[in-house]
């Protein structure tokens, strides 16, 4: 029996390239089992399916699909499909980087969340740019950090967000721990206005306009610079020093 257990998923659907990287990266680290949904979820942020039947489908050996989100992938999994708790969750590697704010609305940093959520290590990987993706050195790097944290863990209630530079092995410049970046929103471009052949409008959702805040040691500095970008996400949302401020307001309130 392998000591060790790795889920991966994530938010791009179970036939992805990344997945598929990824999961032959992490093969040589642990024994990987995959459940991903069974079509693209990008965006679907950590949504529970409620409300209607989930099915599972073994499309070969350790590897299914599920008709839902990714949250719904990782609770099925976890307390469903393994006969034990996986040792770690890691889920990616996606098309595209998750960097700043993009977390909130992340399918992939979700599903991270959820394994958090369930007590198990987690780590979301993305990777920036555009087709063609290079997602060898993200898998690399996955399974490098999957054996440090299989070693050493993580805090409780963290998970780890990776974004990785769309470049050969070889180019990468380096690792940096960072925050997140601040994404800065200008005008009204981000709204794309059309007219269908019906004469109705309809409006697709972009992200023109828009830059990023000049914030030391950020996630979005790290992949300009060429590195790899590992930026630690805490479960509790709680603001302290503004619940140290409300807590002045009490007497007046009551």
């Amino acid at each position: 029996m392998a000591t060790h257990s790795i889920l991966v998923t994530n938010d791009d659907g179970v036939h992805s390239e990344g997945i598929q990287a990824l999961a032959d990266a992490l093969s040589q680290v642990a024994e990987v089992i995959v459940v991903a949904p069974d079509r693209e979820r990008s965006a679907a942020s950590h949504a529970l399916t409620l409300h209607k039947p989930l099915r599972i489908d073994e499309i070969r050996k350790d590897v299914f699909s599920v008709n839902g989100t990714p949250t719904d992938c990782v609770n099925l999994a976890v307390l469903h499909l393994f006969k034990r708790r996986p040792s770690l969750v890691v889920s990616g590697i996606n098309r595209g980087g998750n960097l700043g704010d993009d977390v909130t609305y992340s399918g992939t940093v979700s599903a991270a969340f959820e394994g958090t959520l369930l007590g198990i290590p987690s780590v979301a990987v993305s990777q920036i740019g555009e087709n063609p993706f290079e997602f060898s050195t993200a898998a690399a790097f996955s399974a490098r950090l999957a054996r440090l944290i299989l070693r050493r863990g993580l805090l409780k209630d963290t998970l780890l967000n990776v974004n990785v530079p769309n470049v050969a092995p070889e180019e990468i410049r380096g690792v940096r721990f960072t925050s997140l970046g601040k994404r800065l929103f200008e005008g009204n471009e981000g709204v794309i206005e059309k007219i269908d052949p019906r004469g109705k409008k309809y409006y697709w959702i972009g992200m023109a306009g828009m830059k990023w805040a000049d914030t030391a040691d950020t996630d979005d500095k790290a992949i300009a610079e060429q590195k790899i970008s590992v930026t630690p996400l805490h479960l509790d949302l709680t603001q302290y020093r503004a619940l140290e401020l409300l807590r002045t307001w009490e007497e007046d309130l009551c």
